[in-house]
């Protein structure tokens, strides 16, 4: 055969075998760009963020080899595995095309990456905002939480609960179920809430619970906060408040004093607001009132004892029996001492006996004394001091009215100003007495239903007062010293202890400006007496009177606290000119 033959009957047969084989258009069509296809395929498949689907061919320590189906295989960590069980040889397994080499030449994927991808896809295909997706709370991040939810996602403090948070610490590691708030798509991040599920289902059973529960229903509840009125518990959907006052029957000063916050509560209903949604809660009305039988129980004059709970400035508490106190009052303290301050007779936390006075079951008081379980000094006090008896007492105290003594202990007496002295003018006691001195008193009356005894120190001798017209009697000559002087006058107190006036019309015969002038207090002076008034305790002495009357005194004249001498006349004559 001819060269040209070979090559008519080659080229033949190749075309009468492509006829054969691509009889169809369109078939040749893909076979002529065969090759151009699939080299387009090959570069869209090794662009970095695709998803490929690849099968596991080798297992190491920390990397596992993948075979993509490119020009070589690629790693992904052992770490990114959750799911050890996917963890096979020859097994598929989607995985995401981080970079398509690395310093090493090596392909990076990412299993990790790949799962949050299709997660991401997900949500974009099923979820939509107000949608509830399962997450599992992962790490804390400035302003809340990352939640996982396939992909990582934003949980907003103020999101986290519906209740106070103290730590966020707490919620780390939880698996709960999130309402999604917002989908960004350009920055492919979500936003979930677990607040807005707790406070719906919270409503729900806040509703479901208000028509069910009933006055006198026996509760428990979580104690959530603790004030100082009472405690709050949640009833599974709904807060009750218990009040201080129906936690016990017995007084308590803070209800932390009977449970602690997250405290199980076992109570019961007492009130229902349903348009408020507000109950009312009891833990003491579960148990006897121990006040139903309290007047047959503790009838007046009953002897209990107890333990003093509480002091106040007007009394003491103590307790008789769990729940029931009575108050002894600062006045049933002492039979004898004026109690102001109970810490003076009890201690806190002391065991005392007391007598039962009256009952207010209605106001739940008991009233007690303790000084009724004493002998009353008080009933006998006539006969141990009778009237116009003269005692001796020790001044325990001063006051601007008196002193008071002390007759025996816790027994005392008042030495009024007025009953210190017959002749002086006591303007505070202390110009007599101080504390602890001794003195001598008679009693002058005793008043057993107030408590009170007066007693006088100048009933202890004679009213000079009584016999003053018989022992100075106007005319007399008397001698004195001046104790004061005033603008009308001085004062001259007696050899006998009277106080005198001179009057300014009686120091002298010679005018003069002042009264300083004529005299000084201390001067010693002599004087007549030219009237007397026993009634209103008055003497009126003259100078000027003395003065005329001395030069015709005789020396048998009797002149109180004595005679003058031959040189006393002469310096009174002499003054009298003067």
């Amino acid at each position: 055969m001819s060269k040209q033959a070979e090559y008519t009957w080659t080229a033949k047969n190749i075309l009468d075998d492509i006829d054969y084989q691509q009889s169809d258009a369109e078939t040749f069509k893909q076979l002529l760009h065969g090759s151009k296809t699939d080299e387009d395929d090959q570069t869209v498949k090794m662009a970095p963020g695709t998803i490929l689907k690849g099968t596991i061919v080798e297992i190491g320590k920390d990397y596992v080899v993948v075979d993509v189906g490119l020009k070589s295989e690629g790693l992904v960590p052992v770490s990114e595995f959750a799911d050890t069980t996917e963890l096979v040889l020859d097994s598929d397994v989607e995985v995401y095309l981080d970079r398509t080499e690395d310093e090493n030449g090596q392909i990076v994927l990412s299993r990790e990456k790949a799962a949050r991808q299709r997660q991401w896809e997900f949500i974009l295909e099923h979820c939509e905002e107000g949608s509830i997706v399962k997450g599992k709370i992962i790490r804390k991040v400035k302003g809340g939480l990352m939640v996982d939810i396939g992909m990582e996602a934003f949980l907003p403090g103020s999101q986290i609960d519906n209740k106070r948070i103290k730590n966020l610490d707490e919620y780390l590691g939880r698996t709960c179920e999130f309402k999604i708030l917002k989908i960004n798509i350009e920055r492919k991040n979500v936003v979930v809430s677990r607040r807005e599920l707790l406070e719906a289902e919270r409503i729900s059973k806040k509703v479901e619970l208000l028509e069910e529960i009933q006055v006198g229903d026996i509760r428990k509840g979580l104690v959530k906060n603790i004030t100082d009125f009472g405690v709050f518990l949640d009833l599974d959907g709904i807060d009750g408040l218990l009040h201080i006052t129906d936690m016990t029957w017995k007084r308590i000063k803070h209800p932390s004093e009977m449970v602690d916050l997250s405290e199980e509560l076992e109570v019961m209903i007492l009130s229902i607001d349903k348009e408020k949604g507000r109950v009312a809660l009891g833990l003491k009305q579960k148990e006897h009132n121990p006040w139903d039988d309290i007047e047959k129980k503790y009838p007046p004059g009953t002897r209990v004892k107890g333990k003093i709970v509480k002091l106040l400035p007007y009394g003491a508490f103590i307790e008789i029996e769990p729940g029931i106190e009575g108050l002894i009052h600062v006045s049933e303290m002492s039979w004898v001492k004026n109690v102001t301050d109970p810490n003076e007779v009890v201690n806190k936390g002391e065991e005392v006996e007391a007598i039962v006075l009256f009952v207010q079951k209605d106001e739940g008081k008991i009233s007690l004394g303790i000084k009724q379980t004493e002998h009353n000094p008080w009933d006998d006090i006539d006969q141990k001091f009778p009237i116009d008896a003269n005692v001796s007492a020790e001044v325990k105290s001063l006051t601007n009215y008196g002193a008071f003594v002390e007759l025996e202990p816790g027994i005392e007496g008042l030495i009024h100003i007025s009953d210190m002295s017959w002749i002086k003018k006591v303007s505070h006691p202390s110009e007599l007495f101080k504390k602890g001195d001794r003195v001598d008193a008679v009693i002058l009356s005793v008043d057993k239903e107030s408590k009170k005894i007066t007693l006088g120190v100048k009933q202890l001798s004679q009213n000079p007062w009584e016999e003053i017209e018989k022992t100075i009697p106007v005319g007399t000559l008397v001698k004195g010293a001046v104790t004061k002087i005033t603008a009308f006058g001085a004062f001259v107190e007696l050899d006998n202890g009277i106080e005198g006036l001179i009057h300014v019309t009686e120091l002298s015969d010679q005018a003069f400006a002042n009264v300083e002038d004529v005299i000084s207090v201390g001067d010693a002076v002599s004087a007549k007496v030219i009237k007397l008034d026993p009634e209103h305790k008055k003497v009126s002495l003259s100078i000027k009177e003395y003065l005329i009357e001395h030069t015709h005194v005789n020396h048998d004249d009797i002149v109180i606290g004595g005679g003058d001498t031959e040189e006393e006349k002469e310096g009174n004559t002499a003054e009298a000119r003067e």
